[in-house]
């Protein structure tokens, strides 16, 4: 499966265009929508560019998503691609999430799989942020969206 269109203005309207780098909350260098892959201080680049990365960048979580052979709904895939996106294909591979999808793609308690990754570190300190609060919440109910 590709993430559909509504998957990437989903994706897009999270992350935000920052046409220069920055640290994101984490501490990691990131510009664009949320890309991180060779970033260093100083960079800018035109919003073409930042789409540019962002297809390079969702074809990673899309592959993780789909190697998975899960039977999803497009806004389930389009949910999953935003939040492997995010938190990276490792913790995705090693979460409690992927493990209830294996089980059963419908199963109710999946939502609150999403909302556990609310929290990223900041000075060496695990906080809960409010950005990936309101992001989990609406992954979990665009996963759930018929």
């Amino acid at each position: 499966m590709k993430t559909s269109n509504k998957g990437v203005e989903f994706i897009k309207r999270h992350e935000g265009f920052v046409p220069h780098a920055y640290k994101c909350p984490a501490g990691v260098w990131t510009i664009g929508y949320g890309h991180t892959g060779g970033v260093n201080s100083g960079d800018v680049i035109t919003k073409q560019e930042g789409e540019q990365f962002l297809r390079m960048d969702l074809g990673t979580a899309e592959r993780a998503v789909n190697k998975q052979n899960l039977n999803l709904t497009q806004n389930q895939f389009d949910a999953l691609v935003s939040f492997v996106f995010n938190v990276g294909t490792g913790n995705f591979g090693s979460s409690t999430l992927l493990r209830k999808l294996k089980v059963d793609t419908n199963d109710p308690t999946i939502a609150n799989e999403f909302r556990k990754w609310n929290k990223a570190r900041q000075n060496g300190i695990l906080r809960v942020l409010q950005g990936l609060v309101k992001r989990r919440e609406e992954e979990a109910k665009l996963y759930f969206e018929r």
